[in-house]
């Protein structure tokens, strides 16, 4: 069964309720934890990305490019994708619940789990799509987060790659101090580089059809890294 098949089958065994759905996605694919965390991956995607879409009030045009921007998925499988979407955004259910369930993808004693960085890595690029991270949509990842069990210096790094009024900061970009000596820096963002490559976002699950999530955050990455190489060699 394909990637897209598993989702079709998802949707269409829980009758259209999102609740169904979560715990569908648990037991559907027991037997096949890759399958399983893709689709995981993929539901979580869709479904918070259509509830944050609505935190502001308005469900925009460049809010639904950017979600395609992020979810190259085929042009045949449109329509599985769109019924998603408008039943995640449409379902009376709370956001939190659903979070939750998601954090269960991680153990429960893991911190500032990769593969919900992605996913919030993913919703910051969606909410900042018509210029500006709004302050309900801010209130969104940051609770979203939470539940995700991220501590608030692993989310300002995420968020200091998107959301930059006076500037990006590299140092916070890569998790570094201006009193940090270079030696230092280098070997962290070496680390951050290893750490996000997109072939570990395929160990870890995440679909290839997210993987313009990785080149953002590489791209953020390597700029940070030679900025401050830059103002390094200048001094």
């Amino acid at each position: 069964m394909s990637f897209w098949d598993s989702i079709l089958k998802i949707v269409t065994a829980t009758g259209n309720a999102l609740a169904g759905v979560v715990e569908a996605v648990r037991t559907l694919f027991e037997g096949d934890p890759e399958t399983r965390r893709k689709v995981a991956f993929s539901v979580a995607m869709i479904a918070l990305s259509a509830k944050m879409a609505k935190a502001d009030g308005i469900v925009s045009e460049a809010e639904v490019a950017a979600f395609r921007d992020i979810f190259q998925f085929p042009s045949d499988q449109a329509q599985n994708v769109a019924r998603l979407y408008n039943l995640a955004r449409q379902d009376v259910a709370g956001y939190e619940a659903y979070a939750e369930k998601m954090a269960s993808l991680c153990s429960s004693c893991e911190k500032n789990c990769p593969i919900l960085e992605d996913i919030i890595d993913g919703l910051f690029h969606i909410a900042k799509s018509d210029g500006a991270v709004h302050e309900r949509e801010l209130a969104f990842l940051l609770r979203v987060a939470e539940i995700f069990r991220m501590d608030e210096g692993h989310f300002e790094r995420i968020m200091a790659r998107h959301v930059h009024g006076d500037g990006r900061d590299p140092y916070q970009v890569l998790g570094v101090s201006r009193k940090d000596d270079f030696a230092d820096i280098r070997k962290r963002y070496r680390v951050l580089v290893s750490e996000n490559h997109p072939d570990m976002l395929v160990a870890r699950g995440v679909p290839h059809e997210f993987h313009a999530i990785a080149n953002d955050r590489m791209a953020a990455l390597n700029a940070a890294y030679e900025a401050i190489e830059k103002e390094r060699r200048a001094a």
